[in-house]
């Protein structure tokens, strides 16, 4: 079951549709403005490849946490 993502072209708003089944019809049209002028877009990943502590790498810091340890990830890219 993808999402998909969708921004209007009227209003810029940016909007996420889940297609249970692929041959559902779905109304696109914009929540915000009501336009039927959306188009789709690339939707950002949610994992990253690699890892290291140079520029434009996954970093991690891992620290001791009561349930045991914890690490934490800053992945680079693009956010909202």
């Amino acid at each position: 079951m993808p999402i998909y993502e969708f921004k209007c072209l009227k209003c810029e708003e940016f909007i996420e549709i889940l297609i249970m089944n692929q041959d559902e019809e779905i109304e696109l049209k914009c929540p915000k403005c009501g336009s039927e002028e959306l188009v789709r877009v690339l939707s950002t990943t949610s994992y990253a490849m690699g890892y290291g502590s140079g520029s434009g790498k996954v970093k991690s810091q891992t620290r001791t946490c009561p349930s045991g340890s914890c690490t934490t990830y800053d992945i680079p890219g693009h956010t909202r």
